[in-house]
């Protein structure tokens, strides 16, 4: 199968969309699959106001038209709602073209956090943005119903991974400090609502692990805690390893990709209950929940390191690359709502069509004697 996947977030960006983005594309390929990335990758960009890291393509049509006039693609995924993003969209409905799309980051509830925007505003564009693909992909069955609620429809959910062959229980050394060490890994910037984990009034370390606008005030204000800056692949793992517990303070997740991760590690989790946490965090058995996080900071302090990860082997990235392929609509139009054409224990891609399909049962009825 030849899929277009079309992001605005990719490298040198570090989050987790990007992971999850560079994760399928790399299982996808061992699965047999073409995939083509069009990305702000090699295109001239600007910063994103708030997000410097953040890069938006100023003219995406062009390289999106040679893409388009050059290759035969069987399915198109647009993953994120900027400039790129945007081309595509209206690329496909000119020509007819299904595709599938998906919802990532709480973009309203980010926005609003910035800048004077209503809620309803943002959600309008996201839903006008959204509401032709065949199928919007989502990360938890709490987003779904979530975006239920603000009006998203075909909605499917597109669970999250993690690479337990990467992310697992190692001895390591890297931190030498005071004990127990509570760790945060992501963007360190508003929306992860930082402060609430590094108020804590709590013995032993706080580290923050990655980067963001916020770092440089928050190092500022919190002199007594740790910031690491970004750590990736063995380097992120080791510092993992190192942790007593982790604190995940947002409360505006689609997910939390290094919640899992953590997990993986044996590192149990305290945060809020709030979407995100609440779809990966059982309460005493891999982590804490409570609205009091300095109560689940010291509950999860007690948790089994051993169950942790037992929870973190569910979410394989196979399984959640099958789920993704199987969510694909093909650009003919034959689209997810009918049979898929993926194989769903190999992820292997059958082009000929479903035995169900229309056009096969009428080949079938035409074959069969009156």
């Amino acid at each position: 199968m030849r899929i277009l996947l079309v992001t605005d977030a990719w490298a040198p960006q570090v989050n987790g969309v990007v992971r999850t983005l560079e994760t399928t594309r790399e299982h996808l390929r061992r699965m047999g699959h073409e995939v083509e990335v069009l990305s702000p990758e090699g295109q001239r960009t600007m910063p994103c106001p708030g997000y410097p890291e953040i890069r938006l393509t100023l003219r995406p049509g062009k390289r999106l038209r040679e893409l388009m006039r050059t290759r035969r693609f069987d399915a198109v995924h647009i993953a994120t709602e900027g400039p790129i993003g945007l081309a595509a969209r209206r690329w496909c409905l000119r020509h007819g073209l299904a595709f599938t799309t998906s919802y990532h980051t709480r973009f309203p509830e980010y926005l609003q956090m910035r800048a004077p925007v209503p809620l309803a505003w943002s959600y309008a564009y996201l839903r006008w943005f959204h509401r032709p693909a065949a199928n919007t992909l989502v990360r938890t069955d709490t987003q779904r119903r979530l975006l239920e609620d603000h009006g998203f429809t075909h909605l499917s959910v597109w669970p999250g991974s993690v690479d337990t062959r990467l992310f697992r229980p190692q001895d390591s050394q890297v931190l030498d400090l005071p004990r127990p060490i509570a760790m945060y890994v992501g963007r360190v910037a508003r929306e992860k609502n930082l402060e609430a984990f590094l108020d804590l009034d709590v013995r032993g370390s706080k580290v923050i692990v990655g980067d963001g606008p916020d770092l440089e005030r928050l190092r500022r204000a919190y002199p007594d805690a740790h910031f690491l800056g970004y750590r990736h692949g063995q380097a992120l793992v080791d510092c993992l390893n190192c942790a007593d517990v982790f604190v995940f303070p947002s409360r505006t997740e689609t997910l939390g990709l290094v919640m899992l991760e953590a997990m993986a590690c044996g590192v149990p989790v305290a945060a809020f209950p709030a979407p995100g946490p609440i779809d990966l965090i059982t309460d005493g058995a891999n982590g804490a929940l409570d609205e009091n996080l300095a109560a689940a900071y010291y509950r999860a302090l007690s948790v089994d390191r051993t169950a942790c990860v037992e929870f973190a082997e569910q979410f394989s990235w196979e399984r959640s690359t099958r789920r993704f392929l199987r969510s694909l609509s093909p650009i003919d139009g034959e689209q997810t709502r009918r049979p898929s054409r993926v194989d769903s224990a190999t992820g292997a891609y059958n082009p000929a069509p479903c035995e169900s399909h229309p056009r096969a049962r009428k080949a079938e009825s035409i074959a069969q004697p009156s």
